[in-house]
């Protein structure tokens, strides 16, 4: 039941990253991290400068991704036409004259734009704005020769324990939501 709510295809929807000045302490920290939470190697990367594979590192799941889109598009979509429909009655069953009077155009004007609003949500979803600043600021931190340690956490809480743990060892600490 909770997965018919779920919108994201991530099995890691919170990351949280860590810059360190050397990929020593960056690798330090990041077994610590796996020690302490009892995290998988996956789970828990160092990035170092130069490194090619940073951004499958940042972003693992593209798969996931992919399905976050359809889910997102297609249940917000949905969402957005059922609001779309309540608005409709609610206008129908308060009488306004406009809806009364032209019913079916405004069911279907309203159920379209309810549609749109729903599938525009989803794609805000999709576009992550929230991980935004944590891809940007690895990636500098990565031009300017300094490593990061990045966790991909399962849950809000994982996230948190793990962001509070970097930022006894990091400089400097980026989450997403």
């Amino acid at each position: 039941m909770a997965d018919l709510f779920r919108i994201s295809g991530e099995a890691s929807n919170h990351k949280v990253a860590a810059i360190f000045p050397s990929a020593d302490a960056a690798s330090a920290a990041a077994a610590r991290v796996r020690q302490a939470l009892g995290l998988a190697d996956a789970q828990v990367q160092v990035l170092r400068p130069g490194e090619k594979s940073a951004g499958v590192k940042l972003e693992p799941e593209s798969h996931g991704i992919f399905r976050t889109m359809l889910r997102a598009h297609a249940k917000l979509g949905v969402l957005g036409a059922v609001l779309g429909m309540v608005a409709f009655a609610v206008m129908y069953a308060m009488g306004i004259p406009m809806i009364v009077q032209s019913a079916v155009a405004a069911f279907l004007v309203l159920l379209f734009f309810g549609a749109v609003a729903g599938l525009f949500l989803g794609g805000l979803f999709t576009l992550r704005p929230d991980q935004d600043r944590y891809v940007h600021s690895v990636l500098s931190a990565l031009a300017q020769g300094q490593s990061a340690v990045v966790v991909h956490a399962f849950d809000a809480e994982q996230r948190a324990r793990a962001e509070t743990l970097l930022q006894q060892e990091g400089e400097q600490t980026v989450a997403s939501l």
